[in-house]
């Protein structure tokens, strides 16, 4: 056992490593196991990853650089991959973690979290929910999402989750929704938000509009040319969106989340435009969305990338979206399989899911050109993993242990644009009891407007 003198003194030697990390312009994570998932690039047993200047310079094994001008990491017994990119999180909602016990979609989620909670959000209140949701991303390993935040109430209410999402550091999608009230201004609002916020493509933050099928909105979105993010949750929602096809309407790059409740034209439509999935497979499955569309979107010739939704009633993190959506598509095909059918689809693999959550998630969100590999030249989002530990030790396939077999609490270390935002099992530069107390009172006041009782132990 250390005594409080060893504990200060390695205390120490921890926070002099960190300010050398932060101080140089040149990283160097050396010995790793690295999953780069380019397969250009290939993958590695053991190899270094050299950052500079926030972008991934080289991987490979062996780097030599002189010690005076690189913070060196010792990544030996770690798995280093890039970070977890999550296409779809109503951010705002994370004052209301956990409070839809058992709550469904119909009518559940629609009356109380829509129709209720949300209504009574300040501009503030969006702002510590949008916050804490954020550094709660950040510290499990997701280094960007793609936020859907629909309680743009007043322009002031944008603005504030703008500025969260700022301030945490984390990348993001900004895909601009509606709110409530009066005072609201979706969509136009998005031509200030654009001039304001989004003018330099050199930034971490980017922006989409929301369009709820409506061809008006997507009209808008190609004047200001950003990309429609769309749900499609519903009954014979194919109409519709083949309606905004005839229309001219869709562009690549587009995001449809869930894809349920449409057939197999939409589906190719959503091929030939160029749009992109996200599979939501732990929220479909609880709340009654319907069977997560995780098959048929393989089947139409996509690569789905993964999200979250929410976590008003499932953890946000990625290890739980990765496991949910490996082991329900291996059920439905082993259950066909079980059936007598022939010419079955294949069989996920670890390494597909792990795809999904990565590379497929940069593409979802128009970003693949700066993340979701370990790509010399891309910005360095990457997330290490602690393997030397007994829950997953000893460490025989990389990309089962990270898919099947780790949770958050096996991150130890993760940059964003080669920033580091958790060092060693800790967030950086955040005041964790602040941020607490912020999200408490803000989580309060949002329950004591709506007449919302929390039943804590029901």
């Amino acid at each position: 056992m250390l005594s409080r003198d060893a504990f200060a003194q390695a205390a120490g030697a921890v926070d002099a490593e960190l300010a050398r990390v932060q101080g140089e312009r040149r990283i160097l994570l050396k010995g790793g196991v690295v999953l780069t998932l380019d397969r250009q690039v290939g993958d590695f047993a053991q190899a270094d990853v050299l950052i500079e200047g926030g972008k991934i310079r080289e991987v490979r094994p062996n780097i030599e650089v002189s010690r005076d001008a690189v913070a060196v990491i010792d990544a030996a017994n770690r798995i280093v991959i890039p970070g977890f990119v999550d296409t779809h999180s109503h951010s705002y909602q994370g004052l209301l973690r956990n409070i839809l016990v058992n709550g469904l979609l119909n009518p559940d989620y629609n009356r109380d979290i829509q129709n209720i909670l949300t209504p009574a959000y300040q501009a503030t209140d969006a702002y510590a929910g949008m916050l804490v949701t954020a550094l709660g991303f950040i510290d499990m390993g997701t280094t960007a999402i793609v936020d859907i935040s629909q309680v743009s109430h007043t322009p002031e209410h944008s603005d504030a989750c703008i500025r969260a999402l700022q301030e945490s550091g984390i990348r993001a999608v900004f895909a601009y929704h509606r709110g409530a009230g009066p005072a609201a201004q979706y969509p136009q609002d998005i031509k200030r938000l654009q001039r304001t916020y989004f003018s330099s493509k050199d930034q971490l933050l980017t922006l989409a509009l929301t369009a709820n099928l409506n061809a008006n909105v997507f009209a808008l979105a190609r004047e200001v040319g950003v990309p429609v993010v769309q749900h499609l949750v519903g009954n014979d929602l194919s109409t519709p969106l083949i309606e905004l096809g005839r229309a001219g309407l869709l562009r690549p790059g587009d995001e449809y989340i869930h894809c349920l409740g449409i057939d197999d034209a939409a589906w190719r439509l959503i091929k030939d435009s160029g749009g992109h999935v996200s599979i939501c497979a732990p929220i479909d499955m609880a709340m009654g969305h319907g069977m997560p569309a995780i098959q048929e979107t393989l089947d139409h010739g996509l690569r789905p990338s993964l999200s979250s939704d929410h976590g008003v009633t499932i953890a946000q993190d990625f290890f739980t979206v990765m496991r949910s959506t490996f082991t329900l598509q291996r059920l439905l095909i082993l259950q066909r399989a079980r059936k007598g059918e022939q010419n079955l689809p294949p069989l996920l693999s670890c390494r597909d899911v792990l795809e999904f959550a990565t590379i497929e998630g940069a593409r979802c969100a128009n970003l693949a050109d700066r993340i979701g590999t370990l790509t010399p030249g891309k910005e360095a989002d990457i997330v290490v993993l602690r393997a030397d530990r007994l829950d997953v030790w000893p460490l025989n396939n990389a990309a089962m242990t990270v898919v099947n077999m780790m949770n958050p609490g096996h991150i130890e270390t993760v940059f964003i644009g080669g920033k580091v935002k958790k060092w060693r099992g800790n967030l950086v530069g955040v005041d964790v009891p602040g941020v607490l107390r912020l999200v408490e009172e803000a989580r309060d006041g949002v329950l004591r407007r709506a007449n919302y009782a929390k039943n804590l132990l029901g």
